[in-house]
């Protein structure tokens, strides 16, 4: 199972960006879209399903903003819309998929960056989701949860640990939960495999960010231990430009 998650920031945008012909090279067997930012309506979908995807959609209510998809060239046992907290699922933050003993979640976590009001929902989702996970996982043990986290976990992750302490994304709190989630039973999968520095999946447009690859690891694959001993490769793709996040790839053995 290939699996790749993307923050596109905003699906029409990308797709005039070539991301359909990206999609052609056949990149994963399920691609996991966050800020799509549109309905289903309002995208030319028919072009996913020409490469083979099938399309599930939970958009934010309010248009033009947030909202997750899930594009799979295998077909799902179950899809579950949203996680049962209600402010999220109006934001259309949270999209589960199962295939066979694997529950994979899609995932859109807040960000914090407008204010303090935002940065106190960011908290508040941080513990309902961690809620969310940590009862799923009693019943479905296998869970991969994709997304952008919008945190960066660790100094490596981020370009400027220094200016940056003070920052939504970077915050010790919002660290700590990240740490959490490791300490109780999830993978970091690309830190499985790669140790080193200057890994990031998200670049600010300003400054020439991207070009000078000063940027964050905010995009993230984690799974449940018992399916480490599956993983078999993990990589971030810099190269693909669609947004100002990029892919990041997971391979689990079967």
């Amino acid at each position: 199972m290939r699996i790749v998650t993307y923050n596109v920031n905003g699906l029409r945008s990308a797709m005039t960006k070539g991301f359909c012909d990206w999609l052609k090279t056949d990149p994963a067997d399920i691609i996991c879209l966050q800020e799509v930012k549109a309905h289903r309506e309002n995208v030319d979908y028919l072009q996913f399903e020409k490469l083979g995807y099938q399309d599930f959609w939970y958009p934010a209510q309010k248009k033009g903003y947030s909202g997750v998809a899930i594009l799979s060239k295998v077909k799902p046992d179950h899809v579950q819309y949203g996680n049962g907290y209600m402010q999220s699922d109006a934001e259309g933050r949270v999209l589960r998929a199962d295939y066979g003993d694997i529950t994979l979640i899609n995932a859109y976590f807040p960000s914090g960056t407008t204010g303090e009001e935002r940065q106190t929902y960011k908290y508040q989702w941080l513990d309902e989701f961690y809620g969310y996970l940590d009862q799923l996982r009693k019943e479905r043990p296998n869970l991969v949860v994709v997304g952008d986290y919008n945190i960066a976990h660790k100094p490596i992750d981020i370009h400027n640990p220094v200016s940056n302490k003070d920052s939504s994304g970077f915050l010790p709190e919002e660290r700590a939960w990240m740490t959490k989630l490791f300490e109780n039973g999830f993978v970091d999968t690309f830190r499985h495999f790669h140790p080193e520095p200057d890994q990031y999946s998200w670049w600010s447009f300003r400054a020439n960010a991207r070009n000078n690859n000063k940027g964050w690891r905010i995009d993230y694959i984690n799974v449940t231990a018992p399916l480490q001993n599956r993983l078999a490769d993990a990589s971030i793709w810099q190269h693909v430009k669609h947004s100002d996040h990029c892919p990041v790839y997971l391979q689990l053995k079967s």
